[in-house]
């Protein structure tokens, strides 16, 4: 990833930052929070994905290479970036079981 982008996501943090802690809802709640006798403590993760975009041949490509399992790639990179692997076999499997249903 070129630093362009890494910039890019950077700003995307700070702006998701901000706009958190700028909402005037947010401080609302939390200040009805504060007011029942608790501190409060807010953590919020993002996860940002990136796919690259291919020109329309490889599109094409990977169209096809997407009806081969019950899985498309956009499936299975969203299955990792929660941590969640599937071997060959586990989607071979699952298009089996798909198929005796």
């Amino acid at each position: 990833m070129n630093q362009k982008v890494k910039n890019l996501i950077q700003k995307l943090g700070e702006a998701i930052h901000e706009t958190v802690s700028e909402s005037e809802d947010i401080a609302g709640v939390v200040k009805n929070i504060r007011e029942e006798g608790f501190d409060v403590l807010l953590m919020l993760e993002a996860t940002i994905g990136l796919n690259e975009v291919e020109d329309a041949a490889d599109e094409a490509e990977e169209v096809t290479e997407e009806t081969d399992g019950p899985f498309t790639s956009s499936d299975l990179n969203f299955l990792k970036s929660l941590r969640i692997s599937v071997s060959e076999s586990d989607n071979d499997a699952m298009t089996d079981a798909d198929a005796a249903s």
